[in-house]
């Protein structure tokens, strides 16, 4: 993830004022023991939006029908909430029932995988879809996860699934945080990707940097908007 503009700015700052302060020792010690003192006072949220930039999720990076079956190793939690649709899957037949769409995963919804396999969706006869089954409530159903054709494969689970538990990924993120994307809702001083997390993703409403600007929330049929400032939300309310 780039830093964002904000920070860029703040590490500038404190370049120049490094430069300026290192020909007085008298006058380092004094900031260096000013700035420890304000650490210290300050809420600790800029620094766990910085430690987010270093999280680095694992991928599996499939490439056919036999790589991609790594996702039934450990358990994948869903990266992107009401944005990927399942559709009931008959296990004996093998088949996918594309005409009737089953719902859309949640936000970090957690799945076991159980099976990888191809289809052939009516509304694209020409290719097959890569399907990854899995089982909600006793019943299964299948999502697509990438296409087939003459041989080629294009996968993008990596981009659709998290394969380690993003509560260990972000657990430097506070209890409360957690609790509240666990709970499928949002809080001001929430960053962009706290609140993707618990509600889906934003859809921007005008200009505007990353973590700076509005975003609609779809929120599975409950819209909201979310005004960011500093990457934290500073303004959260109902959408249209």
């Amino acid at each position: 993830m780039a830093l964002d503009s904000e920070f860029q700015k703040k590490l500038q700052i404190f370049l120049v004022a490094a430069i300026v302060l290192a020909g007085g020792r008298a006058a380092y010690v004094v900031y260096e023991r000013h700035e420890a003192m304000k650490e210290d006072a300050r809420p600790k949220q800029e620094g766990l939006l910085k430690a987010d930039y270093y999280v680095s999720p694992k991928k599996l990076h499939p490439y056919d029908l036999r790589s991609a079956h790594q996702l039934t190793e450990q358990p994948v939690w869903a990266r992107f909430g009401y944005q990927l649709t399942y559709y009931p899957y008959d296990r004996e037949r093998r088949k996918t029932d594309f005409a009737h769409e089953a719902g859309t995963l949640l936000p970090l919804q957690k799945l076991a995988i159980q099976d990888v396999v191809t289809d052939v969706s009516p509304q694209a006869p020409g290719m097959k879809q890569v399907m990854a089954v899995f089982s909600l409530d006793g019943k299964g159903y299948a999502v697509p996860i990438g296409a087939e054709q003459g041989g080629d494969f294009r996968i993008r689970s990596d981009d659709m699934f998290f394969i380690e538990d993003p509560h260990e990924l972000y657990k430097h993120w506070p209890a409360e945080v957690w609790q509240k994307i666990d709970a499928h809702e949002v809080q001001a001083g929430m960053s962009e990707l706290q609140a993707s997390f618990a509600i889906g993703m934003g859809i921007p409403t005008g200009p505007g940097d990353y973590g700076a600007r509005t975003l609609q929330y779809p929120n599975g049929g409950k819209p909201v908007t979310i005004d960011f400032q500093n990457d934290k939300a500073v303004e959260i309310k109902a959408g249209t």
